[in-house]
């Protein structure tokens, strides 16, 4: 299929440029321009029992202003720090907006958060509001008072029992939206001031904070819009995300509202992710274009796809870890669609990926996005030849690209380390081959060394998930005496397998055959799940913390390997 917003690669790289104004208010400048057409579809929401409600551009500019104004009444001032908590609610859009034009600093965060999580990132963040649900209030409520920066409980629902008990209480969000005022002036803030902050996922350590400005992060991701969603006006975009995860400021906030889409949500909260459910939403909904995690896909195509129906259905995305070429193969074959992965983090906008205007290479991540230069670079921050291994990295010097967040708030370390003379180091190990695409290898702490050998979890990971048995692994390097590390797999199998010494012996020999023998994993581990980040990314620092905390308590452990996990 060819792009509609990029037919030509190298010259979109050669002639796409991003101007940043002195003076920048996202919502103003871009969501209210959409607004002026006062019939534009903007939201299609559907709540959790399936019920749907549309919103227009100029419907959630109103409510937006609302709510902006409802924070001024509040005491909240530019710069206050406002966590958002909640579910795939269509209020969570208007408050985010809201956010922007009271010049807040939103922290979205999941309602999955423990009250640990919780303490942790209020008094980080040094929170003055906390918004959540009627779900969630229980545990704000349990660390109030080890978070003194919070003055302002705001409850998305109806509320009940909970308001009027004193001073402090929860204040029903429609009651405060009902008193405030729609209209609201231009603040004219300038493009730097603080936006949003994201923590990150926090696989190593505490979680940092990403800042993003107003400018350059908002803009930033008409790189992702344009280019990878290819999105237009007349496009209905669906991600499945929570909204704790920068993936949903990227692919279900920012890129498709700059380009004019719509934007699909199905509210879903509560429930576990359904195939089935998943699927039939296409052939309900004038649902386009479509991003799901790489889990989900894996999940979708067990499923008869050519059972299903996707009328509208063009364009197709994926992102968070690699989506395995296997898995591409089987979603085009049962829906007509190829999967364009992109890649980015908490940190950007899109920094590489596969465009419908470039050849697909199975395996890789695809060549950079317009507005970006990345390198493989060494130790001493230089680049390295083509076809070796080393640090991904993004060109910062002498021109920022825009997208780029501003620092890790509060962490000036942390800031400093991430840069290595020119570049950005993102923490990603890739090689890039003479056409300038680019083949993740893993983390830089995920990288298994086995008796002198570099082995990428991904590749061995790719391998299993080929067996039909396998619906999804995990491969992570444990300790050895004679090899430094062995390769140990952690397998969930697919519906219809029964994990068994003759299974893992028959997936160890798999992998020999479909990838060097080398990186076959010496160890396989049948799981009924594995841990990821709110993101959808495997932990695979979990799995390592646990085989190590396994190894300092052997008595701890059963006397013979648990049925299927065989050591080779």
């Amino acid at each position: 299929m060819t792009a509609r917003n990029m037919t030509d690669y190298a010259a979109t790289m050669r002639d796409f440029r991003l101007e940043v104004p002195a003076r920048f208010n996202w919502a103003f400048d871009t969501f209210d321009a959409w607004a002026r057409d006062p019939s534009k579809l903007a939201l299609l929401w559907v709540s959790a029992d399936g019920q749907p409600r549309r919103f227009t551009f100029a419907e959630l500019a109103e409510r937006s202003k609302r709510f902006a104004n409802a924070l001024a009444g509040l005491g909240v001032k530019p710069g206050d720090r406002v966590v958002v908590m909640l579910p795939r609610v269509y209020q969570w859009w208007e408050i985010l907006l809201g956010c922007l034009r009271a010049r807040a600093v939103s922290v979205p965060g999941t309602t999955l958060l423990t009250t640990k999580d919780i303490t942790y990132r209020l008094n980080a963040a040094e929170a003055s509001v906390v918004i959540t649900d009627e779900d969630n209030t229980h545990k704000v409520d349990q660390v109030l008072a080890e978070c003194p920066t919070v003055k302002h409980r705001i409850l998305i629902g109806p509320g009940g029992g909970r308001l009027g008990r004193g001073s402090g209480g929860w204040q029903e969000y429609e009651r405060l939206m009902a008193q405030a005022s729609p209209e609201m002036a231009h603040p004219r803030n300038a493009s730097g001031d603080p936006m949003m902050v994201y923590f990150t996922s926090g696989t190593t350590g505490f979680p940092k904070m990403v800042l993003h400005t107003h400018a350059s992060y908002p803009i930033g991701h008409i790189i992702t819009g344009k280019f990878w969603l290819d999105n237009t006006p007349e496009d209905l975009h669906w991600t499945i995300s929570d909204t704790g995860w920068a993936q949903a400021a990227w692919t279900s906030f920012f890129a498709p509202w700059n380009m004019g889409a719509a934007i699909f949500v199905w509210d879903a909260r509560g429930k576990k992710f359904d195939s089935q459910e998943t699927l039939a939403m296409f052939e309900r909904f004038p649902i386009t274009t479509f991003f799901a995690p790489p889990t989900a896909y894996r999940m979708m195509v067990q499923e008869p796809l050519k059972k299903y129906k996707f009328p509208t259905l063009r364009h197709c995305m994926g992102a968070g870890e690699a989506v395995n070429p296997e898995v591409i193969d089987a979603w085009r074959e049962g829906t007509g669609h190829h999967i364009y992965e992109g890649y980015g983090q908490t940190e950007s906008v899109l920094v590489a990926a596969t465009f419908p205007a470039t050849p697909w290479k199975p395996g890789s991540m695809g060549p950079a996005a317009p507005g970006h230069h990345l390198a493989i670079v060494g130790e001493e921050g230089r680049e390295l030849p083509r076809g070796e291994e080393g640090d991904l990295a993004i060109r910062v010097k002498p021109e920022r690209p825009v997208g780029m967040f501003q620092e890790y708030w509060k962490n000036a370390e942390a800031t400093a380390n991430c840069y290595r003379g020119d570049w950005y180091i993102t923490g990603d190990r890739a090689s890039m081959d003479d056409e300038g695409y680019l083949w993740f290898v893993g983390r830089a702490d995920d990288v298994i060394n086995s008796a002198s050998y570099r082995i990428g979890p991904f590749e061995v990971e790719s391998a299993l998930v080929e067996h039909a048995a396998v619906a999804e692994a995990a491969v992570i390097g444990k300790a050895d005496a004679l090899r430094g590390e062995i390769v140990k797999a952690f397998v969930v199998l697919a519906p219809g397998h029964t994990a068994s010494d003759a299974l893992a012996l028959e997936l160890q020999e798999h992998v020999k055959t479909v990838t060097a023998p080398y990186k076959y994993p010496r160890e396989i581990e049948f799981v009924a799940d594995l841990p990821k980040t709110i993101s959808g990314k495997i932990r695979r620092t979990e799995l390592r913390q646990m085989e190590r905390d396994r190894a300092k308590s052997p008595s701890d452990r059963i006397p013979s390997p648990p049925k299927g996990e065989r050591a080779g």
